[in-house]
């Protein structure tokens, strides 16, 4: 069976996960990346009108890929009751949570029909640690967000996410937080993001633990 070539927009290319999700996509599709700093496009999760911009200047899509966001590790009893902008949730909400829900919302009126978001987790979601509260949060909202949304997105699009666990090139940084975790490489979490491109479901989690 011959395969389609997709147009996909990878937002967050230059990271590690990004990397190898563009690596196992850019075989058989072309891949445009993009990222706050780098990447044929600049597209900052922070910045809806930024993301609106990116889409346009990327033309016909078929795929819109996301292994960006970032949050706030830090333990819990530095965490207070706070407005929005003071509180440490801040960040992870409005970069990988509300960022990610922006960019799936403007892809969703992009996309050419059948096409598919991919959204970016993980292991957090469901299995906590200490100093993690805030990504958990962010990580089980999105998932929730996605699961909703497949309900309801038209002209037959599909959205799933990639739930990775810590990745065996970020244990360098991360191994003091991840204690008796047993890390997956950025190559096997990759294949995920295949398997919701490529496929046909729609409002799944795929967990690469």
């Amino acid at each position: 069976m011959a395969e389609r070539r997709l147009r996909i927009l990878l937002v967050g290319a230059s990271g590690t996960l990004g990397r190898a999700v563009e690596a196992e996509l850019a075989q058989r599709h072309e891949v445009i990346s993009a990222g706050r700093q780098s990447g044929a496009l600049r597209i900052d999760l922070t910045d809806p009108a930024g993301i609106r911009r990116g889409l346009a200047e990327a033309g016909p899509l078929d795929a819109v890929i996301s292994t960006a966001g970032k949050v706030t590790f830090a333990p819990l009893a530095d965490f207070g009751a706070a407005p929005f902008g003071e509180s440490l949730h801040t960040l992870g909400i409005q970069d990988k949570l509300l960022g990610q829900v922006n960019l799936a919302l403007a892809a969703r009126d992009h996309l050419r029909d059948g096409g598919s978001i991919t959204l970016t987790t993980g292991i957090l979601a469901e299995q906590p640690i200490v100093q993690g509260s805030s990504a958990s949060l962010v990580n089980g909202a999105i998932e929730a967000f996605a699961r909703a949304a497949a309900i309801e997105l038209p002209r037959g699009l599909r959205i799933n996410v990639v739930s990775p666990n810590v990745l065996t090139e970020a244990m360098d940084a991360y191994a003091p937080y991840f204690r008796g975790f047993e890390p997956v490489s950025a190559a096997r979490a990759a294949l995920a993001f295949s398997r919701s491109v490529e496929g046909a479901q729609t409002g799944q989690i795929y967990r690469v633990f």
